[in-house]
Parts: structure tokens; sequence; C-alpha cells
């Protein structure tokens, strides 16, 4: 789904939502856990908040989460097999479009309200130019950051 038919969606998805919920982590926490842990964790936070009820199994996308209370079920490639992953998938991805946007004011030059955070030539140039934002993840392991002095 191109980015601005997820923009389209995305009120749609809120309307035809019972519960919503998103989980937003910050830069040194993904950094402190990496991004694979943060991200499980965060979806298990998101479907805790949602409190379906345990007679409910969630659907969650590629990975089952460890440690969650909610029951539920990993789907390999479910945001093609499962709408209600795939919706999840429309809200995820609109919010963090917009968090990029914005950041694109904060921090100038990187060019964030264009690539939303994707490693595009484009930023890779930005980032050989000008070095890395604090919205940059220093454990990223990145062509682009290969030639710059990181601080731990």
């Amino acid at each position: 789904m191109t980015a601005e038919r997820r923009r389209e969606m995305f009120p749609s998805v809120l309307r035809a939502a019972a519960r919503a919920s998103v989980v937003v982590r910050c830069v040194r926490g993904i950094d402190g856990r990496g991004l694979h842990v943060t991200n499980i964790q965060a979806l298990g936070d998101a479907l805790e908040r949602l409190a379906p009820g345990e007679d409910v199994t969630c659907l969650v996308d590629g990975f089952s989460l460890p440690g969650c209370a909610v029951p539920h079920r990993a789907v390999i490639e479910g945001d093609g097999t499962s709408a209600a992953i795939a919706a999840a998938s429309v809200l995820a991805k609109v919010t963090r479009d917009r968090y990029m946007q914005g950041a694109g004011s904060e921090h100038p030059g990187w060019g964030f309200e264009e690539h939303v955070g994707y490693s595009t030539p484009e930023h890779r140039e930005a980032i050989g130019r000008i070095g890395i934002s604090p919205l940059h993840r220093r454990s990223f392991r990145s062509v682009a950051y290969s030639q710059l002095e990181l601080a731990s």
C-alpha cells in the first residue's frame, strides 16, 4: 500500500476499530535494547493496552510476543493475509510518517519529511554531509554511518 493510500485509509481504520493503541519508543531505548526486542516489547504493550479479554486471541504480524499476557497468534506475512493486521500496519506507518514529517522541521537538513526515516540516497548523502541527528540510531549499522565517528 502506498503512503498516500495509507493516509487515505487512516480515518476509516480508526472509525472501524473498536479500540486502537499505538506505542512509540525513543531512539535511545532502541539503541539500548535493540530494534527487534524493542518492537516486540512495544507490540506486547500495545496489545495489553487494548485489553481484549482472555476469550480473544489477537493476531500479530510475524512474531510471538514472549511475556505478553494477551493471548495471541503470530501470522507470517500477516499484513497481507489479515485485515486486522493490515489495519494496524496502516495506523503504525501513518503515525511514524507524521512524526518524521514533523521531525523534518525540527531537524532540518536530513530530509526526514521526504524519506520519513527510510535509507534513501538523499538520506545517506545528508548523513555524509552533516552527520547524524539526535533521531538517528547509533546502534544502526549502515554504509552511510561507516565514515562517521560515533560516540557510544
